[in-house]
């Protein structure tokens, strides 16, 4: 086949590295390392914080996706980590901050929600969470579901949610075993395979060779990831001289 396109549903672990946010086609990201590993480009679909929920939301909802989606020869569900992280405030809070006006009380309120949050977290034992187990599985099976019914034949890989040390949160992740076993049991059940991520950067990530923040990767973690994704697709993917339907 020719050069494969990888279509990445992500959260901030698909553009963040161990300095900050960097444009999707930075070649170090996870996505362009396991695109350039198979001979192909990568398209990221991604924002800080996305959920298994605001995944499906972008895939009914962007017209920018549904051209992507004749285009990919994979589809990546790089989502469900955020999922697991303590909310102990409402997520619609955390998310309309950005609309208070006027600047000064946008300013107060996020300070406050940021000192608030991970003393929340330890005191409610990292619960709730962002996401509900239950959910994630709900929107990653639903997904699945209409890329299935559109492309038939279009491979579609998940990972299990990752790690964090982040401080931010009270180095609390509680919600992370259940969230994982429920994930793995889905990916199993409908033939989905998932990239086993705490295996991949988990040592990294709580050895504290990514960002400071305790949560995003350094180069490395992305490099590890990007790799495991690789070895993951490339069995899917048609044989180099497969002509295809």
């Amino acid at each position: 086949m020719s050069a494969p396109r990888l279509l990445v549903f992500g959260d901030s672990l698909s553009f963040h590295g161990p300095d900050g946010p960097h444009r999707a086609d930075e070649p170090r990201l996870w996505p362009n390392v396991a695109a350039t590993a198979l001979g192909g480009t990568a398209d990221v679909v991604a924002q800080i914080g996305w959920t298994a929920r605001d995944m499906w939301w972008a895939l009914i909802n962007d017209p920018r996706v549904w051209a992507e989606l004749h285009r990919a020869d994979v589809v990546v569900l790089a989502v469900g980590s955020m999922d697991t992280l303590p909310s102990p405030l409402p997520t619609y809070l955390r998310t309309g901050l950005r609309y208070l006006r006027p600047d000064r009380l946008r300013r107060v309120a996020r300070r406050a929600y940021l000192a608030a949050q991970p003393r929340l977290a330890v005191a409610l034992r990292g619960r709730p969470t962002v996401l509900p187990a239950r959910l994630t599985v709900r929107y990653l099976d639903t997904a699945v579901g209409a890329l299935r019914t559109l492309r038939p034949t279009l491979p579609v890989v998940g990972w299990l949610p990752s790690v964090h040390q982040a401080p931010s949160y009270g180095y609390v992740h509680t919600a992370h075993p259940a969230a994982t076993a429920a994930v793995a049991a889905w990916g199993r059940g409908v033939g989905v395979p998932l990239l086993d991520l705490p295996a991949v950067v988990g040592e990294h990530v709580r050895g504290g060779r990514g960002n400071p923040d305790g949560m995003h990767w350094g180069w490395a973690g992305h490099a590890a990831v990007g790799a495991a994704m690789a070895e993951l697709i490339g069995p899917l993917l048609p044989a180099a001289d497969d002509p295809g339907p």
